[in-house]
């Protein structure tokens, strides 16, 4: 599978040099090195390789009105797209690809304006990857497995065979598409496309049944949804005795289209084990994926405006006029006398001041509930009263809500981050209780969380409620001593990945193993005994505001 992998990857770019605009480009999934480097170098097309960076601005992507060189001149001075000369676009870091990137680039491609795209993709989680839009318009997706053999680009050679009828070619490539659960029509449109390349590229002008093959195996894979169903076979009528059958194999006056079932062998051969999951867990994963906001954050849209500072026009950045006048105001005498025939203020790009603000980003409380047998029951139900008086709060301001249980010998996140009162609700009202304490798992389970939740740009807070006799420790075991160790082990690398923590000790006399614990998680340590309800949740408010 390794050599293999390499010969389409070889294919692949051949083909695309023949028709890298009509194909769209291609994504390339390998980490830096000499193989990938060497597989680029390998790449040539019509049009000059050229680097895009992910950070382009606008008006360098698309053109316009440079205004800084305007300024400066008195006169517009327009600047030239990236496109203008023609090129084929690298786009490196392509698993970084803001979505507003992705769409231009999109806008671009469907325009024709591009000579192709080769993505180089370097992601390694499953939520790292190209954006699903720009993917859809690029033809192919290229995974390179193992190491580059050692006679790369060798090809294996193509068997002969008869050409196809196009229309009969698009159907069965339209339903092979649809039979791998691929809703975009660009698929098979693509693929045919690719097909027409192969055979150009191998001097034909006619596509043959290897040619659609080919081009099937390049375009779905990494598009498919499922695997197809298998039709019962079906038992087929005799041919008639007086049929001619030609020399290639072919009916006569019909073309040479391959079996369907064999173009679906061929996809399925190179899905990758676990492909069609990862897949929808990276589609679940960017959907997920939110701007999120409790830390103050730098932003040039909305939010509490902060000075503003030099910088220069372009992308979403916003100019700062009366900044950018007062900047320019003492210097008008002096440029006046370089430049006595200018009319109005002369304002060079050094006096640009662009707007910033601070904007805070969506807060995460994740209550981590001690819900063993040693947490009493009335325990219990306060904090559960507590914890629905504090979702009030948490939704009236709009923060996220997690709830995870530790009783037995491990953690259950019962509630991923949500803002819905009822459904939190419903799961409080559910939460069982008994069993042994699990404290080290409740904190693992937390700190997962809350990198997660962090990663998407939210700013997340652990609330451990527990009368802190942990007797459970990591691997399962019942050991008290290996418990409270695995517990402050665990509190270490939650403040090691900076996030807040809050410790609330249920027990009826202070506990020093959870004084300790707030301690080693340089966070708040709050002991609540014969606290009801409304006493835990001014206790916890008044901590989080603090």
């Amino acid at each position: 599978m390794s050599d293999t992998s390499w010969h389409l990857a070889a294919a692949a770019l051949d083909i695309l040099a023949v028709d890298p605009q009509g194909l769209g480009g291609a994504v390339l999934k390998m980490r830096a090195g000499p193989d990938r480097d060497r597989l680029v170098a390998a790449f040539a097309p019509p049009a000059p390789l050229r680097k895009l960076p992910i950070t382009i601005a606008d008006e360098q992507l698309l053109g316009g009105v440079d205004l800084a060189a305007t300024l400066a001149a008195g006169k517009i001075v327009r600047s030239s797209g990236f496109f203008a000369t023609p090129c084929t676009a690298v786009l490196p870091m392509a698993e970084r690809c803001a979505p507003a990137l992705a769409a231009k680039l999109c806008q671009l491609t469907d325009q024709g304006l591009t000579q192709g795209i080769l993505a180089l993709d370097e992601g390694i989680e499953v939520d790292e990857a190209l954006p699903d839009s720009l993917s859809d318009r690029l033809a192919f997706h290229i995974a390179p497995e193992g190491r580059m053999p050692r006679d790369w680009p060798a090809r294996p050679p193509t068997p002969p065979g008869a050409p196809v009828d196009a229309d009969e070619a698009m159907a069965q490539l339209t339903l092979l598409a649809a039979r791998f659960g691929i809703a975009s029509l660009r698929a098979p449109l693509l693929a045919w496309r690719a097909a027409q390349a192969h055979a150009a590229s191998q001097g034909r002008t006619g596509v043959r049944a290897d040619d659609i093959e080919l081009a099937a195996a390049l375009v779905y894979p990494h598009r498919a949804l499922h695997m197809p169903e298998t039709d019962a076979p079906t038992e087929q009528p005799p041919a008639p005795e007086d049929q001619v059958q030609q020399d290639d194999g072919t009916q006569d006056g019909q073309s040479a289209l391959p079996d369907t079932e064999m173009l679906i062998d061929a996809v399925a051969a190179l899905l990758p084990a676990g492909l069609l999951q990862t897949l929808g867990q990276a589609r679940s994963a960017r959907a997920a994926k939110g701007s999120g906001a409790g830390k103050v954050r730098k932003s040039n849209r909305r939010g509490r405006p902060l000075p503003s500072r030099p910088g220069r026009l372009g992308g979403d950045a916003r100019i700062d006029l009366i900044a950018t006048l007062r900047a320019a105001a003492p210097w008008q005498p002096l440029r006046r006398t370089h430049q006595p025939d200018r009319e109005g203020l002369l304002i060079h790009p050094s006096d640009i001041r662009t707007k910033r603000y601070a904007q805070h980003s969506d807060r995460l409380l994740i209550f981590s509930v001690d819900a063993s047998g040693s947490a009493a029951m009335a325990r219990l139900g306060e904090a559960k009263g507590a914890i629905e008086l504090l979702l009030a709060e948490a939704y009236a301001s709009r923060d996220h809500v997690a709830l995870i249980s530790f009783r037995g010998t491990q953690a259950e996140t019962l509630l991923p981050p949500t803002r819905s009162l009822v459904q939190t609700k419903r799961r409080l009202s559910a939460l069982p209780g008994g069993g042994g304490t699990p404290l080290a798992a409740g904190l693992h389970s937390a700190m997962t969380l809350a990198a997660q939740s962090a990663g998407q740009g939210m700013t997340p807070t652990i609330i451990v409620l527990t009368d802190g006799r942990a007797n459970i420790a990591l691997d399962g075991s019942a050991h008290r001593a290996t418990a409270a160790e695995d517990a402050q082990t665990v509190a270490r690398a939650i403040r090691a990945q900076g996030t807040d923590a809050l410790v609330i000790d249920m027990s009826n006399r202070p506990q020093p193993a959870l004084q300790d614990l707030g301690r080693t998680l340089d966070g708040s340590y709050i002991a609540l005994p014969r606290a009801d309800a409304h006493r835990m949740t001014d206790a916890v408010s008044a901590a989080l505001a603090g």
